[in-house]
Protein backbone atom coordinates (compact mmCIF):
# COMPACT_ATOMS: atom_id res chain seq x y z
CA UNK A 1 0.00 0.00 0.00
CA UNK A 2 1.40 3.42 -0.71
CA UNK A 3 1.96 5.21 2.18
CA UNK A 4 -0.16 9.14 2.01
CA UNK A 5 1.84 12.11 1.72
CA UNK A 6 1.51 14.59 4.54
CA UNK A 7 1.07 17.84 3.54
CA UNK A 8 3.23 20.74 5.51
CA UNK A 9 0.91 22.80 7.45
CA UNK A 10 2.58 25.76 5.81
CA UNK A 11 1.53 24.43 1.99
CA UNK A 12 -2.15 24.16 3.43
CA UNK A 13 -3.56 28.07 2.36
CA UNK A 14 -2.02 27.36 -0.96
CA UNK A 15 -3.40 24.19 -1.80
CA UNK A 16 -6.58 25.63 -0.53
CA UNK A 17 -6.11 28.48 -3.40
CA UNK A 18 -5.39 25.60 -5.83
CA UNK A 19 -8.85 24.20 -4.98
CA UNK A 20 -10.62 26.94 -5.47
CA UNK A 21 -8.69 27.40 -8.66
CA UNK A 22 -9.57 24.18 -9.94
CA UNK A 23 -13.28 25.02 -9.06
CA UNK A 24 -13.34 27.56 -11.20
CA UNK A 25 -14.00 30.39 -8.77
CA UNK A 26 -11.65 32.64 -10.38
CA UNK A 27 -13.10 32.59 -14.01
CA UNK A 28 -16.07 34.69 -12.89
CA UNK A 29 -15.45 38.11 -11.71
CA UNK A 30 -16.95 39.06 -8.12
CA UNK A 31 -18.79 41.77 -10.14
CA UNK A 32 -20.14 39.92 -13.00
CA UNK A 33 -20.98 37.18 -10.21
CA UNK A 34 -23.43 39.19 -8.85
CA UNK A 35 -25.15 40.44 -11.93
CA UNK A 36 -27.47 37.44 -11.56
CA UNK A 37 -29.24 35.91 -8.41
CA UNK A 38 -27.10 33.13 -6.47
CA UNK A 39 -28.13 29.53 -7.50
CA UNK A 40 -25.34 28.05 -5.32
CA UNK A 41 -25.94 29.23 -1.70
CA UNK A 42 -23.65 27.94 1.18
CA UNK A 43 -25.48 30.00 4.79
CA UNK A 44 -23.58 30.28 7.74
CA UNK A 45 -24.88 31.19 10.64
CA UNK A 46 -29.01 29.55 11.87
CA UNK A 47 -30.41 33.14 11.32
CA UNK A 48 -28.81 33.12 8.19
CA UNK A 49 -30.03 30.02 7.39
CA UNK A 50 -34.03 30.97 8.95
CA UNK A 51 -34.36 33.51 6.93
CA UNK A 52 -33.51 31.99 3.97
CA UNK A 53 -35.94 29.23 4.20
CA UNK A 54 -38.75 32.51 5.22
CA UNK A 55 -38.07 33.85 2.35
CA UNK A 56 -38.35 31.08 -0.06
CA UNK A 57 -34.96 30.55 -1.28
CA UNK A 58 -33.96 26.98 0.56
CA UNK A 59 -33.67 25.15 -3.20
CA UNK A 60 -30.88 27.48 -3.42
CA UNK A 61 -28.94 26.75 -0.58
CA UNK A 62 -26.30 24.11 -0.73
CA UNK A 63 -24.89 23.81 2.65
CA UNK A 64 -25.36 25.13 6.11
CA UNK A 65 -22.82 25.31 9.00
CA UNK A 66 -23.71 23.40 12.42
CA UNK A 67 -26.10 26.29 13.95
CA UNK A 68 -28.84 25.57 11.70
CA UNK A 69 -31.17 23.65 13.27
CA UNK A 70 -34.12 25.42 11.94
CA UNK A 71 -36.62 24.12 10.04
CA UNK A 72 -35.43 20.91 10.80
CA UNK A 73 -35.18 20.04 7.21
CA UNK A 74 -32.29 22.20 7.20
CA UNK A 75 -30.33 19.83 8.96
CA UNK A 76 -30.44 17.64 5.95
CA UNK A 77 -28.39 19.93 4.10
CA UNK A 78 -24.79 19.16 3.37
CA UNK A 79 -22.88 20.75 6.56
CA UNK A 80 -19.29 22.54 6.61
CA UNK A 81 -18.90 22.33 10.19
CA UNK A 82 -19.32 25.06 13.07
CA UNK A 83 -19.62 28.53 11.79
CA UNK A 84 -16.12 29.53 14.25
CA UNK A 85 -14.32 26.68 12.85
CA UNK A 86 -15.04 26.85 9.10
CA UNK A 87 -12.55 24.95 6.05
CA UNK A 88 -12.00 26.67 3.18
CA UNK A 89 -11.55 24.00 1.80
CA UNK A 90 -14.95 22.31 2.66
CA UNK A 91 -16.68 25.55 1.60
CA UNK A 92 -15.32 25.68 -1.92
CA UNK A 93 -15.97 21.97 -2.20
CA UNK A 94 -19.89 23.00 -2.64
CA UNK A 95 -19.27 25.01 -5.39
CA UNK A 96 -21.55 28.12 -4.41
CA UNK A 97 -21.50 31.39 -6.22
CA UNK A 98 -22.60 33.26 -2.70
CA UNK A 99 -21.57 32.79 0.90
CA UNK A 100 -23.55 34.24 3.25
CA UNK A 101 -21.73 34.36 6.33
CA UNK A 102 -23.14 35.57 10.23
CA UNK A 103 -20.52 38.10 12.10
CA UNK A 104 -17.95 36.58 13.31
CA UNK A 105 -17.35 33.25 11.77
CA UNK A 106 -14.12 32.03 11.34
CA UNK A 107 -11.42 31.11 12.03
CA UNK A 108 -10.05 34.40 10.23
CA UNK A 109 -7.69 32.39 7.85
CA UNK A 110 -10.19 30.72 6.54
CA UNK A 111 -12.18 33.25 5.91
CA UNK A 112 -8.91 35.33 4.38
CA UNK A 113 -8.77 32.16 1.49
CA UNK A 114 -12.79 32.84 0.79
CA UNK A 115 -12.37 35.95 0.10
CA UNK A 116 -9.50 35.25 -1.91
CA UNK A 117 -10.83 32.81 -3.86
CA UNK A 118 -13.23 35.18 -5.47
CA UNK A 119 -16.64 34.13 -4.70
CA UNK A 120 -19.61 36.52 -3.49
CA UNK A 121 -19.24 37.01 0.29
CA UNK A 122 -21.78 39.02 1.95
CA UNK A 123 -21.35 39.04 5.85
CA UNK A 124 -24.58 39.65 8.09
CA UNK A 125 -23.45 41.80 11.34
CA UNK A 126 -24.58 39.75 14.35
CA UNK A 127 -27.01 42.44 15.93
CA UNK A 128 -29.86 41.52 18.96
CA UNK A 129 -31.66 44.69 19.13
CA UNK A 130 -35.01 45.23 17.68
CA UNK A 131 -33.75 47.32 14.46
CA UNK A 132 -30.37 45.20 14.35
CA UNK A 133 -32.65 42.19 13.47
CA UNK A 134 -34.68 43.90 11.32
CA UNK A 135 -31.24 45.35 9.22
CA UNK A 136 -30.11 42.11 9.32
CA UNK A 137 -33.38 40.26 7.63
CA UNK A 138 -33.13 42.82 5.03
CA UNK A 139 -29.74 42.60 3.99
CA UNK A 140 -29.76 38.81 3.52
CA UNK A 141 -33.04 39.56 1.75
CA UNK A 142 -30.97 42.04 -0.70
CA UNK A 143 -28.12 39.50 -1.03
CA UNK A 144 -30.40 36.97 -2.60
CA UNK A 145 -32.67 39.14 -5.10
CA UNK A 146 -35.56 39.26 -2.11
CA UNK A 147 -35.16 42.96 -0.85
CA UNK A 148 -38.85 43.29 -1.03
CA UNK A 149 -39.96 40.43 0.59
CA UNK A 150 -37.02 40.99 3.12
CA UNK A 151 -38.27 44.35 3.83
CA UNK A 152 -41.75 42.65 4.35
CA UNK A 153 -40.20 40.28 6.96
CA UNK A 154 -38.25 42.51 8.49
CA UNK A 155 -41.71 44.95 8.86
CA UNK A 156 -43.94 42.16 10.51
CA UNK A 157 -41.52 41.17 12.89
CA UNK A 158 -40.87 44.66 14.40
CA UNK A 159 -44.52 45.44 14.43
CA UNK A 160 -44.75 42.32 16.59
CA UNK A 161 -42.04 42.78 18.35
CA UNK A 162 -43.79 46.97 19.36
CA UNK A 163 -47.10 45.31 19.80
CA UNK A 164 -45.52 43.58 22.57
CA UNK A 165 -43.63 46.21 24.19
CA UNK A 166 -46.77 47.94 24.10
CA UNK A 167 -48.55 45.18 26.39
CA UNK A 168 -45.71 44.77 28.58
CA UNK A 169 -45.74 48.90 29.85
CA UNK A 170 -49.85 47.40 31.39
CA UNK A 171 -47.55 44.95 33.56
CA UNK A 172 -47.76 46.37 37.10
CA UNK A 173 -44.22 44.54 38.22
CA UNK A 174 -41.74 42.98 36.16
CA UNK A 175 -40.22 40.21 37.10
CA UNK A 176 -36.28 39.66 38.22
CA UNK A 177 -34.81 37.47 36.16
CA UNK A 178 -31.83 35.24 36.26
CA UNK A 179 -30.60 34.11 33.37
CA UNK A 180 -28.99 30.83 33.04
CA UNK A 181 -26.32 29.91 30.39
CA UNK A 182 -25.62 26.47 32.06
CA UNK A 183 -24.43 25.08 34.93
CA UNK A 184 -20.18 24.74 35.37
CA UNK A 185 -19.66 21.91 38.69
CA UNK A 186 -22.67 23.34 40.30
CA UNK A 187 -22.15 26.94 39.87
CA UNK A 188 -24.36 28.64 37.44
CA UNK A 189 -22.54 31.02 33.98
CA UNK A 190 -25.15 33.89 33.88
CA UNK A 191 -25.93 36.29 31.93
CA UNK A 192 -24.95 40.08 32.04
CA UNK A 193 -25.61 42.82 30.05
CA UNK A 194 -24.30 42.87 26.08
CA UNK A 195 -25.34 39.58 26.00
CA UNK A 196 -28.25 37.82 23.25
CA UNK A 197 -29.50 36.74 26.64
CA UNK A 198 -30.47 39.89 28.01
CA UNK A 199 -31.47 41.62 24.89
CA UNK A 200 -34.03 38.91 24.93
CA UNK A 201 -35.00 39.29 28.74
CA UNK A 202 -35.44 43.20 27.97
CA UNK A 203 -37.71 42.30 24.99
CA UNK A 204 -39.65 39.56 27.53
CA UNK A 205 -40.15 42.77 30.01
CA UNK A 206 -38.25 40.77 32.29
CA UNK A 207 -35.20 42.85 34.49
CA UNK A 208 -31.69 41.23 34.68
CA UNK A 209 -30.48 40.42 38.09
CA UNK A 210 -27.22 40.74 36.81
CA UNK A 211 -27.46 44.24 34.98
CA UNK A 212 -24.15 45.23 36.93
CA UNK A 213 -21.90 42.98 35.02
CA UNK A 214 -21.08 42.89 31.22
CA UNK A 215 -21.03 39.49 29.63
CA UNK A 216 -21.20 35.89 31.14
CA UNK A 217 -20.28 35.02 34.33
CA UNK A 218 -19.60 32.11 36.88
CA UNK A 219 -21.77 33.12 40.02
CA UNK A 220 -20.46 31.86 43.43
CA UNK A 221 -23.22 30.65 45.70
CA UNK A 222 -23.47 33.78 47.85
CA UNK A 223 -23.73 36.17 44.79
CA UNK A 224 -26.27 33.84 43.25
CA UNK A 225 -28.54 33.61 46.68
CA UNK A 226 -27.76 37.77 46.90
CA UNK A 227 -29.26 38.35 43.54
CA UNK A 228 -33.24 37.09 44.69
CA UNK A 229 -34.24 36.14 41.20
CA UNK A 230 -38.60 36.31 40.97
CA UNK A 231 -37.77 33.57 38.28
CA UNK A 232 -34.55 31.63 36.76
CA UNK A 233 -34.60 30.81 32.60
CA UNK A 234 -32.50 28.01 31.38
CA UNK A 235 -32.19 26.75 27.75
CA UNK A 236 -32.15 23.41 26.36
CA UNK A 237 -30.99 22.03 23.51
CA UNK A 238 -27.40 24.08 23.06
CA UNK A 239 -25.29 20.85 22.80
CA UNK A 240 -23.73 18.54 25.33
CA UNK A 241 -21.80 20.92 26.98
CA UNK A 242 -24.75 22.77 28.35
CA UNK A 243 -26.82 19.26 29.70
CA UNK A 244 -29.45 20.03 31.26
CA UNK A 245 -30.04 19.99 35.15
CA UNK A 246 -32.43 21.40 37.64
CA UNK A 247 -30.46 24.64 38.91
CA UNK A 248 -33.15 25.06 41.78
CA UNK A 249 -31.81 21.64 43.06
CA UNK A 250 -28.44 24.26 44.09
CA UNK A 251 -29.13 25.38 48.05
CA UNK A 252 -27.90 28.67 46.40
CA UNK A 253 -30.27 29.33 44.07
CA UNK A 254 -33.10 27.54 45.99
CA UNK A 255 -33.15 29.68 48.88
CA UNK A 256 -34.27 32.77 46.39
CA UNK A 257 -37.77 33.85 45.53
CA UNK A 258 -37.29 31.59 41.95
CA UNK A 259 -36.06 28.57 44.22
CA UNK A 260 -39.07 28.48 46.93
CA UNK A 261 -41.68 28.82 44.29
CA UNK A 262 -40.33 26.37 41.88
CA UNK A 263 -40.17 29.07 39.35
CA UNK A 264 -37.85 27.59 36.28
CA UNK A 265 -38.52 28.59 32.74
CA UNK A 266 -36.96 26.59 30.07
CA UNK A 267 -36.88 27.07 26.61
CA UNK A 268 -35.05 25.72 23.68
CA UNK A 269 -31.77 27.76 22.67
CA UNK A 270 -31.89 28.15 18.71
CA UNK A 271 -35.63 29.42 19.11
CA UNK A 272 -34.92 31.64 22.15
CA UNK A 273 -31.25 33.20 21.06
CA UNK A 274 -31.03 32.82 17.45
CA UNK A 275 -32.73 36.42 16.75
CA UNK A 276 -33.78 35.83 13.21
CA UNK A 277 -37.49 35.70 12.06
CA UNK A 278 -39.14 33.76 14.66
CA UNK A 279 -37.74 36.86 17.55
CA UNK A 280 -40.91 37.81 18.10
CA UNK A 281 -42.73 34.95 18.51
CA UNK A 282 -39.53 33.90 21.20
CA UNK A 283 -40.06 36.75 22.88
CA UNK A 284 -43.53 36.67 23.05
CA UNK A 285 -43.56 33.22 24.80
CA UNK A 286 -40.63 33.86 27.10
CA UNK A 287 -43.24 36.89 28.43
CA UNK A 288 -45.90 34.48 28.45
CA UNK A 289 -44.06 32.47 30.98
CA UNK A 290 -43.42 34.97 33.08
CA UNK A 291 -46.61 36.81 32.92
CA UNK A 292 -48.99 34.07 32.44
CA UNK A 293 -52.89 35.14 32.36
CA UNK A 294 -51.44 38.55 31.15
CA UNK A 295 -49.22 37.71 28.06
CA UNK A 296 -50.88 35.79 25.61
CA UNK A 297 -47.74 33.09 24.10
CA UNK A 298 -47.44 33.74 19.78
CA UNK A 299 -49.44 30.43 19.39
Amino acid sequence: MTSPILMPASFRPLAALCLAISFGVFAVPLAKAQEKEASRIVAIGGAITETLYALGVQDRIVAVDTTAVYPPEAKRKPNVGYMRALSAEGVLAQSPDLVLMEEGAGPPPAIALLKASGIAITTIPDGHGQKAIGDKIEKIGGAVGKAEEGRALAGALERDLAGLQKELVAIDRHKRVLFILSLVDGRPMAAGTQTAADTMMRLAGGVNVLSAVQGYKTLNAEAATALAPDVVVMITGAGPNHAMSDPLAIPALKATPAGRNGALITMDAAYLLGFGPRTADAARDLAAKLYPGEIAPSR
